[in-house]
């Protein structure tokens, strides 16, 4: 098998591990190869959406059980828990759709889930299907329209794909970051 070949099962397999632990920049990658026709769109979107589920809810279901009790063994952490519950509470299904397209903060969504006791089949099912949507959307983007958006503007062959996905990437890098620092932000007394 040569290094430079990016078909078969393990790249999916890739996809997915990658997906669970990180999210955007290898899957938009992914993307890119399937706008040159190197991958299959519906296997990227499908190892994409699944790892993406995946790694939401491995942080949802940790923080339900003995690790939740645990960490209310602090009063700090108990109290944030608690402040983070009454508000995702408010608007628990709201909450659930924006994790996957919060990249600063969804480890911190899915917790705040977790200690207002969200229900796990409400949490697994949103969760699952906004997986699936930001799949389909980044895949559509980075393979699809935006080549197709830039060849009109006379950019196509890797360029057509490369610069879609470097777009999201940076966009994704640059929301996190002023979603972490609005979330670190002094004066948030929780009401």
């Amino acid at each position: 098998m040569n290094v430079t070949d990016v078909t078969g099962p393990a790249a999916y397999v890739a996809i997915l591990l990658a997906a669970i632990v990180e999210g955007e920049v290898v899957f938009v990658a992914a993307a890119a190869l399937v706008g040159r026709g190197q991958l299959d769109p519906v296997g990227v979107a499908a190892a994409g959406a699944a790892g993406a589920a995946i790694g939401d809810q491995l942080y949802f279901y940790l923080l339900r059980g003995r690790l939740r009790r645990v960490l209310d063994r602090f009063p700090a952490i108990q109290r944030v828990g608690h402040r983070l519950a009454v508000r995702v509470l408010r608007h628990d299904t709201l909450t659930i759709l924006s994790i996957r397209f919060s990249p600063g903060i969804r480890i911190a969504l899915a917790a705040a889930c977790a200690y207002a006791n969200v229900p796990p089949l409400k949490f697994s099912l949103l969760n699952a299907l906004t997986a699936i949507v930001w799949a389909a959307l980044l895949l559509a983007l980075v393979a699809w329209l935006g080549p197709r958006w830039l060849a009109t503007l006379g950019i196509s062959g890797w360029w057509g794909v490369l610069v879609p996905a470097a777009v999201v990437v940076l966009l994704t890098r640059r929301i996190a970051r002023a979603e972490r620092h609005a979330a670190e932000a002094p004066g948030d007394n929780g009401a």
